[in-house]
């Protein structure tokens, strides 16, 4: 039983170890649920830097925003996502792995450094799921985001 539980609760231990609060999970701000699960998958609609109800970071990349704040929009978007999707897991630690990101960044005409932003999401996930964090990626430009916001995160997570 005590390995059965110390297994169950290694996403938890794991934000712990590295320091991290996990964000209460962000309410729809439009007609869509945050998650789904889908088979052995919990999908999760996009997700954006928003904290306790507030936009965190918006505006475009780099007139508005730089590409190190930007990259930290990246990890509090993988932030809710990782909420939201725990909230229809069952718990943060029903979550088994990260299978794919999509990552949206706005973006000024020209710009081509949305691989270094996505990093951002994707580095904090392989350091929450180790190996099984290892994922499929999609990092690409927009010229606008809800609400204006300057990152927007889709994830796909694998579940037990």
């Amino acid at each position: 039983m005590e390995f059965f539980y110390r297994m169950r609760n290694m996403i938890t231990q794991r934000l712990q170890e590295l320091g991290i609060t996990l964000p209460e999970a962000p309410s729809p701000v439009a007609n869509y649920i945050s998650a789904i699960k889908v088979g052995n998958e919990i999908r999760t609609s996009g997700q954006i830097p928003m904290v306790g109800g507030e936009l965190l970071y918006s505006g475009s990349v780099p007139s508005a925003q730089s590409i190190e704040t930007a990259t930290k929009a990246a990890a509090c978007c993988g932030l809710n996502a990782l909420a939201v999707a725990g909230s229809a897991a069952g718990g943060v630690d029903c979550l088994t792995g990260l299978l794919q990101l999509r990552v949206y960044i706005a973006s000024d005409a020209g710009f081509d450094g949305h691989s270094t932003i996505a990093n951002g999401v994707s580095d904090l996930m392989v350091s929450i799921f180790g190996d099984k964090g290892a994922h499929t990626r999609v990092a690409m430009g927009s010229i606008g985001l809800p609400l204006g916001a300057t990152v927007e995160v889709e994830a796909v997570f694998s579940t037990s």
